[in-house]
């Protein structure tokens, strides 16, 4: 049994009302919780040191290499293959057959003939054959501009432009970073026990971060100069992100609700702590240190770059309000308080207050995966569906499907690629072949059809059309922040909230939407470099930029 003695004080959870709409979803930032943050700190623990144990690329940058690192009582190795592309080929889009460089992360330290074999089939990414030993794999492109700066400059025996890096941020972006089986690679089910990738995404995530190892020597090796280290730490791992990730918040309803349930955890906790002078010290140094990444965080978009500014505006009145924190619960009033502003500023202010609380905050990572499954609560009569559904769902039975606005859009899975995409329910065909993302309105036709006290075994006989959604209501029952309290085939659905929520979760930054359906940001950009891992301060790196 739970000792409850050394369970941590902490205010309420905020609301799912108000912390699962997309809006604010949308406006969610990188925290101590984020599965980057998470890998990074399992490797500092272990003072994992990375070795490179194979570099077979030649004076134009193309061959291959290999990284290999400890972790959890295993190795576990990156092979990385760089190959030559034409311009005209370059292309971020899912539908592209060609990229600079592929990699996979592979486990434990291949052989000679493992790697001819890896370096055959990563370039041909879908359509190339892969083993159980195999466990992620990626494709990324080379930022040209920058990729190009920073090699001519080093030949020249210089250092690049800083505010150039600060611009773009990474040598290269990946345009997939696959895991999970897909393709034919190991399933999920083979590494989840092991320590230090047993956390969501925790295989992807090691996956960047070597990538971004490997772009740092390539720039070297073409530049045959070394970056300055400060640089360095800048030059993350960028990422255009489509359509194809948003369905998988909906998809894993109990994997959303841990990953909320632990940051809202985080919140409640941190609320209700004191804080200390040397706290309110820590408080002081992030709240610059965010205001700096606000003025390097720009983005050509006017709407977005809008809401930038809008924090940029707002921020001094938090600094204002975190120079008079102190004493116990201080920042419970400090983030009531903030409601009056902005909900980008809000949940800035939210990463902002979990960081200098390690104690308080890092052990929920342990509670963000999803060992068990789907795990629903079985209803004894109608009466209490009825009941769950008008506690649970009320923002769906609000809406009014039968304004053709509620029902804009639909989802489905492209032919050509099995990806998710979004069509114009009035003006494309398709409707018939629609995913079932259409939660609100299916509940809200459950609770409809739902009449007195009706037997539940006959009513389900009678109505299969309604599994999908009473099996949602059982999930919620249990798991109150498993869904998006929005309705996401209406008109005022952006897909890219959703995008925004699990790129955060990722450890993303610099969000730069291209449009309402993709976007490109930045991952590991100030992370610790290899080196790093043995300082006292691999963990320091939250917005972190060249001057913070």
């Amino acid at each position: 049994m739970k000792d409850l003695a050394h369970t941590p004080p902490q205010t309420a959870l905020r609301p799912p009302s108000q912390v699962m709409r997309l809006s604010r979803m949308g406006a969610m930032f990188p925290t101590r919780l984020s599965f980057l943050r998470i890998l990074l700190r399992d490797l500092a623990a272990e003072r994992a040191q990375l070795t490179r144990p194979v570099w077979q690329i030649d004076d134009q940058g193309y061959g291959h290499a290999v990284y290999s690192i400890p972790l959890g009582g295993h190795t576990y190795s990156l092979v990385a293959i760089s190959t030559y592309l034409p311009d005209e080929l370059r292309s971020d889009r899912v539908i592209a057959t060609a990229w600079d460089t592929s990699y996979v992360l592979y486990d434990g330290t291949p052989d000679a003939a493992e790697i001819a074999r890896i370096a055959e089939n990563a370039p041909l990414q879908e359509a190339g054959r892969f083993s159980e030993r195999d466990l992620v794999l990626s494709r990324a492109n080379k930022s040209v501009r920058l990729f190009s700066h920073v090699v001519d400059r080093l030949r020249a025996g210089a250092q690049p432009d800083a505010e150039l890096i600060n611009s773009v941020g990474y040598l290269m972006r990946t345009t997939a970073v696959y895991g999970n089986g897909k393709f034919g690679i190991a399933d999920r089910g083979l590494i989840e026990d092991r320590p230090g990738l047993s956390g969501p995404f925790a295989a992807e995530m090691l996956t960047v971060w070597l990538i971004r190892n490997f772009t740092h020597d390539l720039v070297e090796h073409l530049g045959r100069a070394p970056l300055q280290p400060d640089l360095k730490r800048h030059l993350g791992i960028g990422n255009s992100t489509g359509l194809g990730m948003a369905p998988f918040l909906v998809a894993h309803p109990i994997l959303l609700n841990n990953w909320m349930m632990a940051r809202e955890t985080a919140l409640a906790r941190v609320r209700a702590a004191d804080v200390t002078p040397e706290i309110h010290d820590r408080l002081l140094r992030l709240a610059r240190r965010a205001a700096l990444h606000l003025g390097e965080w720009r983005v050509p978009a006017p709407e977005h770059q809008a809401r930038i500014d809008a924090i940029k505006v707002e921020w001094p009145k938090v600094q204002g309000w975190l120079e008079g924190a102190n004493g116990a619960a201080a920042l419970d009033q400090i983030v009531t308080n903030s409601q009056t502003l902005s909900e980008d500023t809000q949940e800035l202010l939210v990463a902002l207050v979990l960081e200098p609380f390690s104690d308080l905050v890092d052990g929920l990572a342990g509670c963000m995966a999803d060992p068990v499954g789907l795990c629903a609560l079985p209803f004894p009569d109608s009466a209490h569906l009825q009941a769950e559904i008008e506690a649970g769902f009320g923002w769906a039975l609000a809406i009014d499907f039968d304004n053709p606005e509620a029902r804009h859009q639909f989802w489905y899975v492209s032919e050509e690629k099995q990806e998710p995409r979004l069509g114009l329910r009035f003006e494309e065909p398709g409707a018939e072949l629609e995913s079932p993302l259409d939660i609100a309105r299916r509940v809200q036709a459950l609770y409809r059809d739902l009449k007195g006290d009706t037997d539940l075994r006959a009513f389900r006989d009678a109505h299969p059309e309604h599994e999908l959604a009473m099996h949602r209501v059982q999930i919620n029952a249990l798991h109150p922040y498993s869904e998006i309290h929005d309705n996401l085939i209406g008109h005022g659905c952006l897909p890219i909230d959703m995008l925004r929520c699990k790129l955060a979760f990722f450890g993303a930054t610099k969000f730069d939407p291209k449009s309402d359906r993709w976007t490109r940001i930045a991952l590991a950009q100030g992370a610790p470099l290899p080196e790093d891992l043995l300082s006292d301060h691999a963990d320091d790196w939250w917005l972190r930029g060249q001057s913070a």
